[in-house]
């Protein structure tokens, strides 16, 4: 039995640096958007739809992949994940237009899609008693591969180029996929079988083919809402602060350092951030850790210089990286243990799909309006779907246990 506690902690290791290369490769295109504008002559509105058309294809992605991981594919998902993401950083590295970099970002969001939601499936199964915990170390492999973005790209664009930090990711990414080749195909089936969430439910297969029936369940839709309001903060974030600190004459290397900077609190916070949402509750600390977002989001808009933006960011991402994990935990508790890929793929699927409307919507409200106008309205949508998903889930609000079987 300490062997294959072991082996889980090991597995969830391995497969919180797949989530950290994803991260890494968005990372890279996050902090280039100024230099694609530069070099390239890419408008503002154009750079927010190349953000933006990725959260599409990875919201598709999620949706209708995700279940396929609940039915015994997981491993091969994640590596077709892998092989595709992998064309698409060569994609982008190769860009020089926007029809290029549009298919090269569709691409790299199919990537991610595909594999999100079996790597999520695969850790939660591995060490479900530790579910707060290894949720919140996924988040702090996404951040902590986030952060390496920028810091390649200070390095290398410089020197060798735009495409220089999307090639060292597209290596790192390809050397990483014999590894997960090598993981047993029968270890779905020995974590379902040695494994079980704090549910007494069946682990037999699915019937559902997507998750869609989960939407009648309350308390899964303001997982949903409260997760939305997590990705409308961050496509907003995304799109605009490269765009916002250049044209605030700010240096690059107070941008590049500030992306740095926000993640380190999530990459240290984030397993603590999730056992504090599995010992307090999920919704309890996912919706104050919002509240405070969107009131960030909104400053934003009105702090007069770079420098201010920076010093602010370094408070908000002490908050979220005590609370970002809570969605995640979130559906953990309120899926079934066969519906969780299916259940955190169409989360990540909302998620995502949201992300990208606000990152278009950002890109194209701060072209014609402004900052104010572009960080505001994030701000109030924030507070909208807050609001929402705290009616959805009602008196289970403050819950830390299983609630997939409150009544409906």
């Amino acid at each position: 039995m300490a062997k294959l506690v072991v082996s889980n902690r090991r597995l969830v290791l391995s497969f919180c640096v797949i989530t950290g290369l994803f991260a890494a490769g968005y990372g890279v295109m996050f902090t280039v958007l100024d230099d694609f504008r530069d070099a390239y002559g890419i408008s503002g509105a154009s750079l927010g739809l190349i953000v933006a058309v990725g959260f599409f294809s990875s919201f598709v992605a999620q949706v209708f992949f995700g279940p396929l991981a609940d039915r015994g594919h997981a491993r091969r998902l994640v590596l077709t994940g892998m092989v595709v993401e992998v064309v698409g950083l060569v994609a982008m590295a190769a860009g020089r237009t926007v029809v290029v970099l549009l298919l090269a970002r569709i691409v790299m969001g199919l990537g991610a899609g595909v594999a999100s939601p079996a790597v999520r499936r695969i850790v939660i199964m591995a060490d479900p008693d530790h579910l707060g915990t290894n949720i919140g170390r996924l988040l702090s492999a996404d951040v902590a591969g986030f952060a390496v973005g920028p810091a390649i790209s200070a390095v290398l664009v410089g020197p060798f180029g735009i495409a220089a930090p999307f090639l060292v990711i597209t290596v790192a990414t390809a050397a990483f996929i014999p590894v997960i080749a090598r993981v047993p195909a029968s270890i779905e089936t020995s974590m379902t079988a040695t494994a079980a969430l704090p549910h007494d439910r069946p682990h037999d297969q699915p019937a559902a083919r997507f998750a869609f029936d989960l939407l009648r369940q309350r308390a899964y839709v303001g997982a949903l809402c409260l997760g939305a309001a997590v990705f409308l903060m961050i496509g907003t974030f995304d799109a605009l602060w490269v765009l916002v600190l250049d044209d605030l004459h700010t240096a690059d290397w107070i941008a590049n350092l500030g992306i740095t900077l926000f993640a380190l609190p999530m990459m240290f916070l984030g397993s603590f951030g999730g056992r504090l949402a599995q010992r307090v509750g999920p919704f309890r600390t996912g919706t104050v850790g919002l509240l405070l977002g969107a009131i960030f989001v909104f400053a934003y808009g009105q702090l007069p210089t770079g420098i201010a933006i920076f010093t602010l960011s370094m408070f908000h991402a002490l908050s979220d990286g005590l609370t970002v994990s809570s969605t995640g935990v979130a559906v953990g508790l309120v899926a079934p243990p066969n519906r969780q890929a299916g259940a955190q793929g169409l989360l990540g699927g909302v998620q995502t799909l949201v992300g990208g409307l606000a990152a278009l919507a950002a890109g194209a409200l701060y072209q014609r309006y402004g900052r104010n106008v572009a960080y505001g309205s994030a701000s109030i949508a924030m507070l909208v779907l807050i609001v929402a998903g705290v009616v959805c889930v009602g008196h289970s609000w403050s819950t830390k246990r299983e609630i997939h079987d409150v009544p409906l």
